[in-house]
């Protein structure tokens, strides 16, 4: 079976719940699609760690082929600024407007015929899109190499695997793995989890300065 190559894409559609027929994560989505395009980046060796920096590698037209959309401007973006931590990445990924991961990896996924996207308006007013994966079988089969990397001889799992998989740990999808299957996996996970370099780690802090600034946020708002 066909499946999508690159991290972000493969995430977004293990976000999606067939159970309750929607995507998941979404107060935390795009911070989680940033994660996953950093990891592919570095995996392709267009990144590399400096400093606990990310910082890009000389232009390499092959390892950029087949860059997802969203991947590939994320990479220009590390270009032009200067280094910056892999949290402070995933940390500043957008959460609203046109250029949040989720529009760039869902369009993206739309024009390759993964997904269907359906917009319609909620009493006529508010603007609702909703996305269902065209094949429930991709989906299902991505969950299923993710139960693979968990429960096959180590040697014999895919790196992109492995590293999908310390990312849906590490950004706790639920819709993929549940919170006791990650715990009595956690050794196994470890394990995993340098297939993905930093990223897996640093998510987990910038996952929790994000929580920590809704909290704010909230306080903020109740005090005022």
């Amino acid at each position: 079976m066909d499946l999508p190559v690159n991290l972000p894409e493969k995430f977004y559609l293990l976000a999606y719940d067939p159970q309750r027929e929607r995507l998941t994560k979404h107060s935390t989505l795009n911070l989680l699609l940033q994660a996953a395009a950093l990891t592919e980046l570095l995996r392709r060796g267009l990144l590399r760690e400096e400093g606990r920096t990310a910082v890009p590698r000389a232009r390499d037209t092959a390892a950029s082929a087949g860059l997802d959309p969203y991947s590939a401007r994320l990479l220009n973006q590390v270009r032009e600024k200067r280094p910056h931590s892999w949290s402070w990445w995933i940390g500043h990924a957008r959460t609203g407007g046109r250029d949040q991961p989720t529009r760039w990896v869902r369009d993206g996924l739309a024009a390759a015929g993964w997904v269907d996207v359906h917009r319609r308006r909620v009493a006529g007013v508010v603007p609702v899109t909703g996305v269902v994966p065209r094949d429930p079988k991709v989906r299902e089969a991505l969950a299923a190499s993710v139960t693979a990397a968990l429960k096959s001889p180590l040697s014999r799992v895919d790196p992109a695997d492995a590293a999908l998989t310390a990312l849906v740990a590490a950004g706790a999808l639920r819709s993929v793995l549940s919170s006791e299957l990650q715990g009595r996996y956690k050794s196994r996970i470890e394990k995993l989890a340098p297939a993905a370099g930093p990223v897996p780690r640093a998510l987990g802090t910038a996952l929790i300065g994000h929580k920590v600034g809704a909290v704010l946020e909230g306080a903020g708002a109740a005090a005022g």
